[in-house]
């Protein structure tokens, strides 16, 4: 067993997560999106699909990255949701 490149491993995976984390402080910034205005809008968007379907609550993932534009290529800020459906409930 090599120990360097198992030591290694956890240094690249920590820079990795230390990067995505900046890119996330960046892209709030520049969006002027407080944490707070996010929770409201986490807390509205989980009362809209619960009306709907049942959702796993605990493993939504709701946050802001950076796009690009299709027409012209420069970039824009997304609010991209990713909320796990236990399954649909009944129409009424």
């Amino acid at each position: 067993m090599d120990l360097f490149k198992m030591f290694g491993r956890k240094k690249e995976q920590s820079k990795n997560v230390a990067k995505e984390r900046l890119r996330l402080v960046l892209v709030h910034d520049r969006s002027q999106f407080s944490p707070k205005v996010l929770d409201m809008i986490k807390t509205d968007v989980i009362k809209v699909i619960s009306k709907y379907a049942e959702i796993n609550e605990e493993e939504i993932d709701i946050k802001l990255t950076k796009m690009k534009r299709e027409k012209n290529g420069g970039s824009m800020s997304a609010l991209v949701a990713n909320i796990p459906i236990i399954k649909m409930k009944d129409p009424k």
